[in-house]
């Protein structure tokens, strides 16, 4: 008969090797975005990264293969987020409602994937040629992931352009508004104040896209 296999002597848990690799995970992400503020992301070497979280090079590089990993490390997150509010959108809601009410929610939460990052981290992107191209590709998949979830909503065949044309124009709202929190920020206000205004602003931007949009993906 087969039994489970048993692990080498000395060997933590399961669990407990997971919770390791998370921490590891969050003491290397912590020390790279501590020493990409105070030194830049450009000047800043995965060598002092390993030696400032005391592990080696190859563990850095084994948790973050690219360097850009290490600053933004919600990228997945950031990318599925507007497609899997489409594909959990509320029975008669349409995609543009479940994106505002969405963008809403995170405004008054000042979420940081929403853009809520704060002054010193929104200056280490804007002040990083490297990580400025990393965000806008990152914008670029969230669109492109949205209009597949907007295809797969409305069973549009392979050829239709309509899923295509409306995630550019929802993908633009959130892009706006995403640069819109970080002028707001680098300019000095405080997120509950910026908050405020991107709330008022985003009402009005989801209100543009109502009367083409309005009903479009409606569960």
């Amino acid at each position: 008969m087969d039994s489970f296999p048993t692990a080498e002597p000395g060997t933590p848990p399961a669990g407990l090797r997971e919770t390791k690799k998370r921490e590891t995970r969050r003491l290397i992400s912590d020390h790279a975005t501590r020493l990409f503020i105070e030194q830049g992301f450009e000047r800043t070497t995965i060598a002092e990264i390993a030696d400032a979280a005391r592990v080696a090079k190859k563990t850095v590089t084994n948790y973050f293969p690219r360097k850009e990993d290490l600053a933004l490390d919600h990228q997945e997150e950031f990318v599925r987020g507007l497609a899997l509010v489409v594909a959990a959108r509320e029975p008669g809601e349409s995609a543009l409602a479940a994106l505002r009410r969405s963008f809403l929610t995170a405004v008054a939460e000042q979420d940081p994937v929403a853009g809520f990052a704060g002054p010193d981290f929104s200056r280490m992107i804007a002040e990083s040629p490297t990580l400025s191209v990393c965000l806008r590709g990152l914008h670029d998949r969230r669109e492109d992931a949205l209009a597949a979830a907007l295809a797969e909503a409305t069973g549009a065949p392979a050829d239709d352009i309509t899923p295509r044309a409306a995630a550019a124009v929802l993908g633009g709202v959130h892009r706006a508004l995403f640069t819109r929190i970080q002028d707001l920020t680098l300019a000095g206000r405080a997120n509950p104040e910026v908050a405020e205004v991107v709330e008022a602003e985003a009402v009005r931007a989801f209100d543009l896209l109502e009367p083409s949009l309005g009903d479009y993906a409606r569960a």
